[in-house]
């Protein structure tokens, strides 16, 4: 297999994504041998005669072809028009041999739509690929449905490829917006940590600074006045402790915000409209980090599978656990438990939770993320520095 793959990514670069389409795609070459099965078959036509048509020129042609065909998935530019336009040429010069040869002229077509620049261009090199033919054709004196046939596919070939690589360009650009957002985000956090910090911090050390100082300086002359000074550091330490508590507040509650902002983006750039509720939720930071993690595999999930219109993801408090709902409108059906959901569901086992699935045909899947609030070697303090606080229910 991996011999395979090797020569895969030597013939089509892998950044083109193409996987092992193009390899399919070759398939179509047995219509080149069409004649030779009619012919078999007793076949005649009042223009093409008995269909026995001699079989050595399309077996040199596919010699020849095979390197152009690669090599035009492998250059961009002017090689890659030199490489359709050499395809193009193969067919007509196999065309008084073999009537079935404009499937060379289907290929170069195809190409047309991947060299690159403007559509009205690619239409062009279409239009002027298919207009060769026609006069082939008439000259030929081949029946004009063979070029009305030829047509049909070629269109339908050349808008494929088209409508393949415009929804390739978008994904692309998508998938920029949303690394985007993340790395904004992210350096946004960074910047209020920072800010929030230095307010916080600044005075506060600064003060126990002085105090300290000054408790040094009246340990032998007055221990009664150094106690109360130590004992006003101890107090404003403790109060920069809750402040940095309550700062860290909003640092936990970016992991699930920020989800639902990637979220968001990513669903409804795919025309999924996507709701979301946020109920205030005092999580540890452990259980903060699977909510947002579950939220974002089942949100990739709706993207890439559900084929669904709508979504909606809800966070709540149910007793003693925090309870993470996502829903969509998709097809439903059986799932397969692949490595994500699989890995969904340890993670939220391994906090004591349970993961539950539903999905309906045609009427979507709901994931549902049950999590105990109280984790082993949670304090109560860590809880409420970890309250979530809902930002506008989208």
């Amino acid at each position: 297999m991996t011999s395979l793959l090797q020569l895969r990514a030597r013939l089509i670069p892998e950044e083109r994504c193409l996987g092992w389409t193009p390899f399919y795609l070759l398939g179509y070459l047995v219509f080149l041998f069409l004649p030779l099965v009619l012919g078999w078959l007793g076949e005649t036509h009042q223009t093409f005669g008995h269909m026995a048509l001699p079989l050595w020129p399309t077996l040199l042609s596919i010699p020849v072809f095979l390197p152009l065909y690669f090599a035009g998935y492998r250059n961009v530019g002017a090689k890659a028009v030199a490489c359709m336009l050499a395809i193009a040429a193969l067919g007509y010069a196999l065309f008084p041999f073999n009537p079935f040869a404009n499937t060379y002229l289907v290929y170069a077509v195809g190409f047309a739509a991947t060299i690159g620049g403007p559509l009205w261009r690619r239409i062009g090199w279409m239009a002027l690929l298919l207009g060769g033919l026609l006069v082939e054709i008439l000259l030929l004196r081949y029946p004009v449905f063979v070029f009305l046939i030829t047509v049909i596919v070629a269109v339908a070939a050349f808008f494929g490829n088209h409508h393949f690589l415009e929804s390739q360009r978008k994904r692309a650009q998508l998938q920029l917006s949303h690394d985007e957002v993340r790395r904004l985000a992210a350096l946004a956090e960074r910047e209020r940590i920072g800010r929030d910090l230095h307010d916080l911090l600044g005075h506060t050390l600064s003060l126990v600074a002085l105090k300290s100082e000054l408790a040094g300086k009246l340990v032998e002359r007055d221990p009664q006045a150094a106690r109360r000074e130590l004992a006003e550091v101890t107090r404003v330490a403790r109060d920069a402790l809750s402040q940095v508590r309550s700062a860290v507040t909003g640092i936990r509650a970016a992991g699930v915000a920020s989800e639902l902002a990637s979220a968001r983006l990513l669903l409804e750039s795919d025309g999924i409209t996507f709701r979301y509720e946020l109920a205030p939720v005092a999580s540890p930071p452990a259980v903060e980090t699977v909510l947002a993690m579950t939220l974002r595999e089942a949100v990739t999930n709706i993207q890439r599978h559900a084929r669904a219109r709508n979504a909606r993801a809800q966070l709540c408090t149910e007793g003693e656990c925090a309870v993470l709902r996502i829903e969509d409108d998709g097809h439903g059906g059986a799932i397969a438990p692949g490595n994500g959901l699989s890995g969904m569901r340890e993670r939220i086992e391994a906090l004591g939770g349970r993961l539950r699935v539903e999905s309906t045909p045609g009427r979507g899947t709901c994931i549902q993320a049950q999590v105990p609030l109280r984790q082993p070697g949670t304090s109560d303090a860590d809880a409420d520095a970890g309250a979530l606080q809902p930002p506008a229910a989208a």
